[in-house]
């Protein structure tokens, strides 16, 4: 028999008495901190925004394709145009909830606030590649976060969107 199914034998036998296997605690120098791995999303896309007080928030104007407006609403920084978007009942689509993997939720934005927002990600500029009447001003809306600088930001909603989700179902934000 050889050292390895001895020492397997032997394992065995011992196991059915011996208490259970404990973890050895991992070893690593007291000036590293534990790094973990594992990726989290904002709260935001978990359960909603909170409309402020009216009259203190961050004015967001939604105009339809032609110019016209559909509504004023005010949001908090922080806040994303496709979560106030949603929470004021206005269409735009945003099928992937706001992961980046889609293009439903493309706005256009004034030049003015545009200027105003960092560049946008490769993984955003590959989705906008993808949207219909995409225009220099064109951003994702779940990609835009509003601070106190974009007040009075104006999103206009292109004429229509390219939806690739496959079934039709209209997404619901939660």
């Amino acid at each position: 028999m050889s050292n390895l199914a001895q020492a397997f034998a032997r394992s065995t036998r011992a196991s059915a008495s011996a208490r259970p296997f404990v973890q050895p605690p991992i070893q690593r120098p007291i000036d590293r901190p534990l790094r973990r791995g594992f990726h989290s999303t904002r709260a935001a896309r978990h359960g909603g925004i909170d409309r402020p007080e009216p009259g203190t928030g961050i004015k967001v104007h939604f105009k339809d394709a032609k110019g016209n407006l559909i509504k004023t609403v005010e949001a908090n920084e922080g806040d994303d145009i496709l979560s106030i978007a949603h929470e004021y009942d206005i269409d735009l689509e945003g099928a992937c909830e706001g992961s980046v993997a889609c293009s439903t939720c493309h706005v256009i934005l004034d030049p003015e606030h545009y200027d105003m927002l960092p560049e946008p990600e490769d993984d955003e500029n590959d989705m906008l590649d993808m949207a219909f009447g995409l225009t220099d001003t064109s951003r994702l809306g779940c990609q835009v976060q509003l601070t106190k600088e974009l007040d009075g930001i104006t999103a206009t909603l292109p004429a229509a969107t390219r939806n690739m989700f496959v079934d039709g179902k209209k997404s619901t934000h939660h």
